[in-house]
């Protein structure tokens, strides 16, 4: 059991409690940052110090509701052909003419700023905005035209050198406190070529490495000190730099965005699934909190239950976070020519009677036990809360992140061995 939570359960020492909340939630968050706050952080210690479970809970719950439905709003800036489009096709998991697909073309297919939603996230949108380049642009009347302040953050791409203009751009987004990224996309098509022509000499890390002291030099000269650069391919994002993007990219938003921005992304490794993972503990855990703290009110359990129906909507919500949603998994099952019940044999997140069975004695006298408690408050209620709720919620999401990289491997192994 987690040890703050034990503590709150059975010591309700709350001044101790409230001196342990933030390093213990610190540590819990450590490797993904968190999102609650600061300034939550400290309200919740301070409700806790005056015992006050129902304001407690009720930060948590705005937390909670904030980092959920928070909007946004990614700007794409790169000239025409330069893999832009096929960038946010890529972030939104849209294969090629797709419905909702961002059109992909050699001639300028973006006259204006066009917005991209997400499919499963709609409060997500990336904006394919105009290269600055074309005959069909100018600089000076674009910072008003595709309303800059408006974006959570800036990446600015280009398949070859990036120009003067990227560089005005990135010293006026800067000037307005906003984070811009340079993207080098198609670094794969450069491997290719590399090899083509010099087979014998082809070294895969120093073509590379070639790439990006030429982005560097070039960013430099035209006037962007100290740049950051990622190298990567559109159809191949879980190698290069997309990871490092990725990392960076979640330190550097704030605080309650990160939750949105991690779930959106594609299950392109372990470490991102492990990521995926973490913050969903962290939600179940404050989500167990938050319900432990109101259960000592009495019959306020009553009204915080988790039924089969529940369970099963919170199952089908972790697997498609996961991207083992009915259709995704249709899509999975083609990639690697099986059939949905093959799939299914190795897996144990996709059959919900697996994980959902109820009917035993033993769940029956508990939740005899528990209506008794829920009805009387205290501390019986708020371990049956807590157990419930927590270890339920651990279950199924640790089922579901395990099913997820099981097809991942799957899936790259059987690309492998196609190439």
């Amino acid at each position: 059991m987690d040890q703050f939570i034990s503590d709150f359960l059975v010591e309700k020492n709350f001044q101790q409690l409230a001196t342990n909340f933030v390093p213990h939630y610190t540590t819990l968050v450590s490797k993904v940052g968190g999102i609650i706050s600061p300034e939550n952080l400290g309200r919740i210690q301070a409700a806790l110090k005056e015992a006050n479970l129902k304001d407690v809970a009720d930060i948590i719950e705005e937390s909670l509701k904030a980092a959920e439905n928070a909007p946004l709003d990614v700007a794409v800036i790169g000239e025409s052909g330069t893999g832009k489009s096929s960038f946010i096709n890529a972030l939104r998991g849209v294969s090629y003419e797709e419905e909702g697909f961002a059109g992909v073309g050699v001639v300028e297919t973006t006259m204006k700023k066009t917005p991209y939603q997400h499919p499963k996230y709609p409060n997500v949108t990336f904006w394919d905005l105009p290269g600055t380049g074309t005959p069909n642009f100018h600089p000076h009347e674009y910072l008003e035209m595709v309303e800059f302040a408006t974006y959570d953050f800036f990446i600015i791409i280009s398949s070859s050198r990036f120009t003067l203009n990227d560089a005005l751009l990135a010293q006026n987004i800067k000037e307005i406190g906003k984070k811009f990224y340079f993207v080098r996309t198609k670094v794969d098509n450069d491997l290719y070529n590399e090899k083509k022509s010099k087979p014998t000499s082809f070294k895969r890390e120093g073509v590379l490495q070639r790439i990006r002291d030429n982005c560097l030099a070039n960013l430099s000269h035209i006037g962007v000190p100290e740049p950051c650069i990622f190298l990567v391919s559109n159809f191949d994002l879980d190698d290069f730099d997309f990871p490092i993007l990725e990392e960076t990219l979640l330190n550097e938003l704030p605080v309650h965005k990160r939750y949105t921005f991690v779930l959106l992304l594609p299950n392109l490794s372990d470490a991102s699934i492990e990521m995926k993972r973490a913050f969903l503990k962290e939600k179940i855990w404050l989500d167990a909190l938050k319900s432990s703290a109101l259960s000592f009110i009495p019959f306020m359990a009553c009204f915080n239950g988790f039924d089969l129906p529940q369970q099963e909507k919170c199952l089908n919500l972790y697997r498609s976070h996961f991207g083992l949603d009915e259709n995704s998994v249709k899509g999975i099952a083609e990639k690697l020519s099986m059939s949905l019940e093959d799939i299914k044999s190795f897996t144990k997140s996709l059959t919900i009677q697996f994980l959902m069975q109820d009917d035993s004695i033993a769940d029956k006298a508990m939740k005899c036990a528990e209506c008794y408690c829920s009805v009387n408050g205290g501390l019986p209620s708020t371990l049956f809360q807590f157990f419930k709720i927590y270890f339920l919620h651990l279950k199924f999401i640790n089922t579901v992140a395990d099913d997820a990289k099981i097809l991942l491997h799957k899936t790259l192994k059987s690309l492998s061995l196609r190439r």
